[in-house]
């Protein structure tokens, strides 16, 4: 659930900022200001996988939505209920006056969703996992941040972690970002997800040239929308001897917010062709290995709706749809056999905020993955939630 966190402030001297090392990058601070925050957040989830068996508790699907996963052609009903607060969150971030003029940020926000130690046996212990740390000075942005390909605009508020995942870039990733007024182009990291003969995914470690991207924010009047482009060449050592095969890859994303009066509406349209982990988190590959041992990219698209709705000033509702899909040609089929087709996921929630840092919020969703083979599952589920925002 993304949300802005209110923060505490501390003002720090130049001394303890230096105690503290933050880098000047040649000018001297002349003072820090230290802002931290996040959310402590209690999720409670009641899942009915309605085609198949729900799966284990560690799994990274009973956390949260995550539409590749969604079983299919299953025997029976399986009903989970699952009590977490891995969501909580927390960041620290600072922000340096240099005697250049110039303000230099740096920023590091962590917590507890998606990591792979604990369990829920006893303890409920569990890593934190990096999800932010950047610095930025001037116009440049150097670090790991959300992906400029992405428009976090459009992120509907959802009980969810994301709410709207089937059909949305969401990505964070390691990253140079240069950005002026509502123009901003990056160089990103590069990973290549494959599908091999007989099916799977090989996560690629042979990318060479950084993904590229070109993003444009633009508003008038109570519409502010957002026009994105990414360029990627997938690579992949097909044959192991040192010599990738490649192809190029290629995107864009148009979204856009609509405010009238406390209400908005948000939706998005992306499409491209080696989307790959972009779109729909990984749920299709970038790109698979043809009958010739050459990499062949895989075309999906992704669109995205939200509206949300103040019944009160404390009280509103959100309906939120999204849909992902791909072209999975002939020749992907017979090669790698049976692939998710489409997933999709409609949900409506209502929440409750009775001061502005704390929120009490339920959501009915009922999400859907289908095969290219037209078997198909449902997942049905009631979430709960309390967030107390610091």
């Amino acid at each position: 659930m993304a949300k802005t966190s209110t923060t505490k402030k501390f003002t720090l001297s130049a001394a303890s900022a230096a105690i503290l090392s933050v880098m000047s990058l040649g000018a001297q601070a002349d003072q820090t200001d230290i802002d931290f925050g996040g959310y402590v957040k209690l999720d409670m989830l009641v899942s009915d996988y309605a085609d198949g068996l729900a799966p284990d508790s560690a799994n990274i699907g009973r956390q949260q939505y995550i539409p590749s996963i969604t079983p299919v052609d299953g025997n029976g009903d399986d009903l989970a209920t699952d009590f977490h607060a891995r969501q909580s969150r927390f960041f620290l971030t600072s922000k340096t006056q240099l005697d250049n003029g110039e303000t230099l940020t740096g920023h590091i926000e962590m917590d507890f969703q998606l990591t792979p130690d604990g369990d829920e046996r006893i303890s409920n212990s569990y890593n934190p996992r990096l999800r932010q740390a950047f610095l930025k000075y001037g116009n440049w942005t150097f670090g790991q941040t959300w992906s400029n390909f992405q428009d976090l605009n459009i992120l509907a508020e959802s009980v969810d972690f994301i709410g709207i995942t089937d059909g949305i870039i969401f990505n964070r990733q390691a990253q140079i970002r240069y950005t002026s007024g509502g123009f901003s182009a990056s160089i990103e990291n590069p990973e290549t997800t494959v599908t091999p003969a007989g099916g799977g995914r090989i996560v690629s470690s042979d990318g060479f040239i950084p993904d590229v991207t070109f993003k444009y924010t633009g508003k008038a009047d109570n519409l502010t929308w957002q026009a994105s482009a990414l360029l990627r060449q997938l690579a992949y050592d097909v044959t192991e001897t040192g010599d990738d095969e490649t192809t190029f890859g290629y995107g864009v994303s148009f979204g856009a917010k609509y405010t009238f009066g406390m209400d908005d509406i948000r939706a998005s349209i992306t499409t491209g062709y080696g989307l790959g982990r972009y779109l729909g988190l990984n749920t299709w590959n970038g790109a698979y290995i043809d009958s010739n041992g050459e990499l062949e990219a895989i075309d999906s698209t992704g669109v995205s709706f939200a509206y949300r709705h103040f019944w009160t000033e404390k009280l509103r509702s959100n309906v939120v749809y999204s849909r992902g899909w791909a072209d999975n040609d002939g020749e992907l089929l017979a090669l790698a056999g049976d692939m998710t087709e489409y997933t999709q996921r409609l949900a409506f929630n209502l929440m409750y905020s009775p001061a502005s840092n704390l929120t009490f919020g339920a959501e009915i969703s009922q999400a859907n993955r289908e095969t290219e083979a037209n078997d198909d599952g449902d997942l049905n589920r009631l979430q709960l939630m309390a967030m107390y925002k610091f």
